[in-house]
């Protein structure tokens, strides 16, 4: 579903600032994975997905979305294949429109922008019963501005709109992160049965070692820009923390830092 083929960033090159993100990064997901993807401050993980996203150009390597190659495609265009949470609840909706006008224009994604707003009594009702499943009194509120929202609803309410159209790929950039451990597990359990139900391929960034290994059949650790370690299905779920800090040291070499240690603990 997603294939990355030798993909090169570098930030800033030929500066004292140079940061090379990404170097020869090779990442296949297949059909319905759902990957968990840790490492260190600056390891390379939003990198990665900014890249996905075409956030910006790479400098070498093929990307390739469901046997597509975007590598060249603006951000606008692979939207049609990708839905992304960010980490930021205040990202991924508009806070001055109301909750059933941001799904409306969620559910026409990669269609042709038009100029008309409309809103039949069909979709309306399609709306009111995703909210309800959600359980957050949501589908009592549809006409509110999502700005008047919390931090939890509104990311519960940017889920539901990355995945409405059942998009090729879903990136979720550290989505609970901003949220109280609470509403975090919330919206991480929403995570798990949309994915499972839509059998939705999905790339989730998370700093959470626990929720790495709760998540998902398969797990990535990233370091300076590579892929350190790949494990999936039986051997992840037997994987500790404890397990996990170990792989980390060996792969690394030992030359994991103290912040990478903490921050993967």
């Amino acid at each position: 579903m997603l294939k990355m083929e030798h993909v090169y960033k570098t930030f800033f090159p030929g500066t004292i600032n140079e940061k090379k993100a990404l170097v020869d990064l090779n990442l296949e997901l297949e059909d319905g994975d759902f990957v968990t993807m840790i490492g260190g401050n600056g390891a390379g993980k939003s990198t990665t997905l900014n890249a996905v996203a075409g956030v910006w150009p790479v400098d070498k390597g093929r990307i390739l979305i469901d046997g597509i190659d975007v590598t060249h495609q603006p951000e606008h265009k692979r939207a049609r294949y990708i839905g992304r949470v960010f980490q930021d609840p205040m990202l991924g909706t508009a806070g001055g429109m109301m909750i059933e006008e941001n799904l409306d224009i969620a559910s026409r994604r990669g269609e042709f922008p038009g100029l008309r707003w409309s809103m039949s009594e069909e979709k309306h009702e399609k709306f009111y019963r995703m909210l309800k499943e959600l359980d957050l009194g949501l589908e009592d509120r549809m006409t509110s501005k999502v700005g008047v929202l919390s931090g939890g609803q509104r990311q519960a309410l940017t889920l539901l709109m990355a995945t409405l159209r059942k998009p090729k790929l879903l990136l979720l950039d550290e989505h609970t992160a901003a949220l109280d451990p609470k509403t975090a597990e919330k919206v991480l359990g929403l995570t798990r049965t949309i994915v499972e139900r839509d059998a939705l391929t999905t790339l989730m960034i998370t700093h959470n070692m626990r929720d790495a290994l709760r998540f998902g059949n398969r797990l990535i650790m990233m370091h300076e820009g590579r892929i350190l370690i790949d494990v999936r299905g039986g051997e992840k779920q037997k994987l500790t923390i404890r397990d996990l800090l170990a792989m980390f040291e060996k792969a690394s070499g030992g030359e994991g830092d103290v912040s990478d240690k903490m921050l993967l603990g």
